[in-house]
């Protein structure tokens, strides 16, 4: 009888694939995005660059479908914190911070990130996660003066990723 089999596959999860494992059941009504990321659902189609010559811009306020690269093709200017592995994929943006401000970084996955005014790093004042179902699975914000600013993205397990940069109200 099958009844058997499927018991000791129901008391040995570990023994699924990721996956055979059911996601969370979303609502009709998602809760919102958090205030300043309400760009984050119209996505624009994007490719990563390869080196902080040629970094993608990055418009403030809009969600972005980005196309990454493998790790071992890209040229960081300055050596990621947490380098990734050789199968894992990144690439470099750039944004322009027109006024003194919180500026947040919202991504789909959880790469990682560093924000570089030339070659020094911005240091992250907060973290966080978004609401389960909105796409939004981690947050990190910056306090950023004017200018323009390299968005390393570093050690993503696949090679798309949705991200926005955003100036918070």
């Amino acid at each position: 009888m099958m009844l058997i089999p499927l018991l000791a596959l129901a008391a040995a999860p570990q023994t699924m694939s990721a996956m055979d494992h059911p996601t969370v059941a979303c609502p009709a009504t998602v809760a919102p995005l958090p205030a300043g990321l309400e760009g984050w659902t119209r996505k624009q189609a994007v490719r990563a660059g390869a080196t902080a010559k040629v970094a993608t811009t990055l418009p403030l306020g809009v969600g972005v479908s980005a196309t990454l690269l493998p790790t071992p093709k890209i040229a960081y200017p300055v050596r990621p914190q947490k380098p990734g592995g050789s199968v894992s994929s990144g690439g470099i943006f750039a944004f322009t911070v027109p006024v003194t401000g919180r500026y947040r970084v919202a991504l789909g996955a959880g790469a990682w990130i560093d924000v570089l005014s030339g070659t020094t790093p911005a240091t992250s004042v907060s973290h966080s996660h978004g609401s389960d179902c909105t796409g939004v699975r981690k947050m990190v914000d910056f306090d950023l003066k004017p200018g323009r600013y390299l968005l390393q993205v570093v050690g993503n397990p696949s090679a798309t990723l949705s991200l926005m940069v955003a100036r918070m109200p």
